[in-house]
């Protein structure tokens, strides 16, 4: 993905982590028709490792004025100084999902039990490798599923967990709950159990060096606003 120009004025340049991607999308467009400001946009992963993630494009110089992305990931930019510290704003929460393909068989999700029964059960497991992924590799450590499953496990980078497990590519897959309810040809089986599931917010910030500043901090707060809750619950997230 080719990096973003430097704004103009009037004009706000975003990158944004997939979790957020459905809720942002609705209210980008909201935005822009209430004031006349243009917002371009780009999507990056909160973790760094591809060209295009959120660290690597910042590492990298490219010019914007905010990032969205998970408050962990965030706060490691702050202290790297890519980010400034003021600004920062949460925007929602979103725990992690399970996912099967359309009519295939669902995993137990009453406990962790059942469903570590599941997974060993699985040819293949598919889980991504940005926020919810980071977490789940240590959780397949700790629940001694890394070693017992081997390469039955996969970690997905550059397309949603949800595209491969609607190939049929995986059995069950894991990521974001906002980031699997729009996937077609896959049925959105629940979130973690309650004893194993980790919620994730996911928050706005600025880049240090950001020229288009105010429209940004006006972006940042109809993102956060009253009316924005309903669409950030319909996608998945909870507000902040």
């Amino acid at each position: 993905m080719p990096a973003l120009k430097r704004s103009k004025c009037g004009e706000v340049r975003v990158v944004c982590s997939g979790a957020f991607r459905v809720a942002y999308q609705v209210l980008a467009a909201r935005f822009e028709e209430a004031t006349g400001h243009r917002v371009v946009t780009a999507w990056g992963s909160s973790a760094a490792g591809a060209a295009t993630s959120i660290p690597a494009r910042l590492a990298a110089g490219e010019p914007l004025d905010l990032v969205i992305m998970a408050r962990e990931g965030l706060d490691r930019l702050i202290g790297e100084g890519l980010v400034v510290a003021a600004g920062c704003t949460d925007l929602a929460r979103c725990g992690i999902g399970v996912a099967v393909r359309a009519g295939a068989p669902r995993p137990d999700l009453a406990s962790a039990d059942t469903l570590i029964g599941a997974l060993r059960q699985a040819q293949a497991i598919a889980y991504s490798s940005s926020a919810s992924g980071i977490y789940l590799k240590g959780l397949f450590q700790r629940l001694g599923l890394a070693e017992a499953l081997g390469n039955r496990i996969k970690q997905i980078e550059g397309e949603p967990v949800g595209a491969v497990i609607a190939r049929g590519e995986a059995e069950i897959g894991f990521q974001q709950v906002s980031e699997l309810l729009p996937v077609s040809g896959i049925d959105f089986v629940g979130p973690l159990p309650a004893e194993i599931q980790h919620m994730t917010v996911f928050a706005a910030g600025l880049p240090v060096g950001a020229v288009g500043l105010p429209t940004a901090r006006e972006l940042i707060a109809h993102l956060t606003a009253p009316a924005a809750a309903a669409i950030i619950r319909r996608s998945g997230m909870e507000p902040a």
